[in-house]
């Protein structure tokens, strides 16, 4: 199976060790599709972890997965490194809730912490909430499909 972040490896070759523990994050940007990847899964411990300790000390895996309970993750952008820092990912992560699609345009801050990235926190763009899709428009995963042929199936 393809990795959910998008990535054209297998999930057991991209994200996969970076959840298990295997192996760590060699980057911001491998941490945030690794992120992405494990809400996919439901893997809320291994989302816990990855917050800077400042941040994780005020969550918990049950709240996590509370926030997240009804969505349906879809899809994931990595946009162009237009910041041009190691430390900062801009990304789009689609998602359906209440059979509504919506996206989530955030610029997200790590650190490395204990020499391993850890996520700070986000600046949301203006454009995050519900998504206007034709059946007919072309597919948010950029597989190059109608809406309709491909995540549009997820979604039902």
């Amino acid at each position: 199976m393809l990795c959910y972040c998008g990535q054209t490896k297998l999930f057991s070759a991209c994200c996969e060790p970076i959840i298990t523990g295997k192996q760590p994050a060699q980057t911001a940007e491998a941490l945030m599709r690794s992120r992405y990847s494990a809400y996919c899964i439901s893997a809320f411990p291994y989302i816990l972890d990855t917050y800077s300790a400042e941040k994780r000390s005020s969550l918990s895996v049950d709240a996590l997965a509370e926030s997240a309970q009804g969505t349906r993750w879809l899809a994931l952008t990595i946009h162009n490194d237009i910041y041009h820092q190691k430390d900062t990912v801009e990304f789009s992560a689609y998602y359906l809730v209440s059979k509504t699609v919506c996206v989530l345009h955030e610029t997200s801050r790590f650190i490395i912490e204990n020499e391993q990235w850890r996520y700070v926190d986000g600046h949301l763009h203006n454009d995050c909430g519900k998504l206007s899709l034709g059946r007919n428009d072309n597919c948010i995963c950029g597989s190059e499909k109608k809406f309709k042929q491909c995540c549009m199936k997820k979604a039902l």
